[in-house]
C-alpha cells in the first residue's frame, strides 16, 4: 500500500474520484479491483481527475488511467510525486494566463462569450446579493453547494458543486475570484481547470434607468481531451447563462421588493 505523511494514497485519490467524479463510495470499497471504467467513470470524470491531481500533486495521469483500478492509479502518482509530498498553496499559484497566438488554443481559437441583463434593483444590492458566493446555491439553480476555503481582503477562494446532473454526478472545482467594490468589476478564474485548458471571467456591474445591468464574459479554451470542444462549450455556456441570469433577476428583484437585504458571506 502507498502511504504518504501516514495517509494512504489509495485515499486521496478514492476522496477526490468521490468529491469531484461522483464515485459511490461504497460500490469502490466492495470490488477495489475494479477498474475506474468498471466503476462507472467516464472521459469527463477522468479529465477531472487528471485535472485534481495535476493541481494538488503536479503529475500528469495518462488516459489510459480508466483501465486501471483506484489502489493502481494511487501507485502511479506515488512514484511520480517528488518529495516532499505537499501539494502547493493555491495563493502560490499564479491565474494561468491565455495562450497566445491563434493556435495556442487549438486550431479553434480560444472561446469567449458575454451575457448580460438589466435586474431592477439598486446596483448596491445586486452587488452584494451576486458576490455572497457562500449564498450562491440560494442564488443559482446549477450550485449544491459553495464552500469557502479562503479569504484575502477581495478575494476569496471557493469550491463549487453543481447539482448532480441527469446520470447522477455532481462536478466540483476550485475557483478564485476578487471583487472591487470601487471599480464593480469581478475578475475570476478556475483554479482546478478540469477539462477547460483555462477558464476566467469577468463580471461588469454598471447602474442604468431601469436598474443595474450585470454583464458575464468569459474566455476559456477546451482541452484537446475534452469530451467537447470549445465552440460547442461556447453555445453551452450561451444558453445556460441566459438561463442563470434570468433565475438572479427574479430572485434579486424580489429581494429589493420585499425591502431586505441578501446577506453577505462574512
Amino acid at each position: 500500500m502507498t502511504v504518504t505523511h501516514g495517509r494512504p494514497r489509495t485515499a486521496d485519490i478514492t476522496d477526490i474520484l468521490v468529491a469531484h467524479c461522483g464515485l459511490d463510495a461504497d460500490a469502490a470499497a466492495r470490488a477495489p479491483a475494479a477498474s475506474l471504467e468498471e466503476l462507472g467513470m467516464d472521459s469527463l470524470a477522468l479529465l477531472e481527475l487528471q485535472a485534481v491531481v495535476a493541481d494538488r500533486w503536479q503529475v500528469q495521469i495518462p488516459e489510459q488511467a480508466a483501465q486501471l483500478s483506484i489502489p493502481a492509479v494511487a501507485e502511479l502518482v506515488a512514484r511520480q510525486t517528488v518529495p516532499p509530498d505537499e501539494p502547493v498553496p493555491p495563493r502560490q499559484r499564479a491565474a494561468p494566463e491565455p495562450p497566445d497566438g491563434p493556435d495556442a488554443a487549438g486550431e479553434q481559437g480560444p472561446g469567449h462569450t458575454e451575457n448580460g441583463i438589466v435586474i431592477a434593483a439598486p446596483l448596491s444590492l445586486v452587488w452584494d446579493v451576486t458576490n455572497d458566493v457562500a449564498r450562491w446555491p440560494q442564488l443559482f439553480t446549477e450550485y449544491a453547494a459553495a464552500e469557502i476555503l479562503r479569504r484575502d481582503g477581495d478575494t476569496v477562494l471557493f469550491r463549487l458543486t453543481m447539482v448532480p446532473d441527469e446520470n447522477g454526478v455532481s462536478w466540483s472545482w476550485v475557483s478564485e475570484r476578487t471583487a472591487d467594490p470601487v471599480t464593480r468589476t469581478v475578475r475570476a478564474h478556475r483554479v482546478e481547470t478540469g477539462p477547460f485548458e483555462f477558464m476566467r471571467l469577468r463580471w461588469y456591474y454598471t447602474s442604468e434607468p431601469e436598474g443595474t445591468r450585470l454583464t458575464w464574459v468569459q474566455d476559456f479554451a477546451m482541452k484537446p481531451t475534452a469530451p467537447i470542444d470549445t465552440p460547442a462549450m461556447v453555445d453551452r455556456i450561451n444558453a445556460n447563462s441566459k438561463v442563470q441570469l434570468a433565475v438572479i433577476r427574479e430572485r434579486i428583484e424580489r429581494i429589493a421588493a420585499s425591502g431586505t437585504s441578501g446577506g453577505t458571506d462574512e
